[in-house]
């Protein structure tokens, strides 16, 4: 449960991590640039924490995974960033695909 719970938590640290890369403009701001440095840091260390107990690879998939899908969420709402059908359609195959990885992946490591 600790590995789920930090690889959760890490997934949202680079979420919000990269929300605030979107705010800093490209490093000109200093906040938005040093809260995305601490919360890329402490995603990282969770990720970490994660590898401890499951591959790498299946980690990495779940994290770009849903990493893209709820980025993907920000920009739409909070940055009003439009997506058309076919990233929609390949959001969806994201989503699907990291179900199969954590439903019927024996690595994963319930």
């Amino acid at each position: 449960m600790v590995t789920y719970v930090s690889l959760g938590t890490a997934i949202a640290l680079e979420v919000i991590g990269t929300t605030f890369l979107q705010q800093s403009q490209q490093f000109t701001r200093l906040v938005p640039t040093m809260l995305m440095a601490l919360c890329y840091g402490a995603a990282f260390y969770l990720l970490s924490i994660a590898l401890r107990v499951m591959p790498m690879g299946t980690v990495y998939a779940i994290w770009s995974g849903l990493g893209i899908v709820l980025i993907s969420g920000v920009g739409l709402v909070v940055f009003r960033q439009k997506l058309d059908l076919a990233a929609m359609i390949g959001l969806g195959l994201i989503i699907a695909g990291v179900v199969v990885v954590n439903v019927f992946s024996k690595t994963v490591g319930h």
